[in-house]
């Protein structure tokens, strides 16, 4: 399937963007690796808890990066704790959020 023709689900915030993450544990390295069906993009993380605190700091950096943005514009703003996150990225449009994503590979 064409990566721009993915249907991500990422919302406009007040100040920016918003997209919803599901995060997988215990992976050999930290990367992305697709989109479900309802547009959630799924993410593979080393860390061994979803709810650890250094595994939200992992996922926000490989966010940062994947986005290249500043890992401070990032924020979980939901489900901290569990597997299923709502993350806000200050100062970027969803369209910029998607084309990005688009870019990455394999997206």
């Amino acid at each position: 399937m064409d990566p721009m023709n993915r249907k991500f689900q990422i919302t406009d915030a007040a100040r920016g963007a918003a997209l919803t993450v599901r995060v997988v544990t215990r992976a050999e390295q930290s990367e992305i690796v697709g989109i479900q069906e309802d547009g959630t993009l799924r993410v593979r993380l080393v860390a061994n808890s979803a709810g650890d605190p250094a595994a939200n700091e992992e996922l926000v950096y490989l966010l940062a990066n994947v986005l290249d943005v500043e890992p401070h514009r990032l924020e979980i703003v939901a489900g901290y704790n569990t597997r299923d996150k709502l993350i806000s990225v200050d100062g970027i449009s969803t369209s910029d959020v998607e084309a990005r994503l688009a870019r990455f590979s394999g997206l």
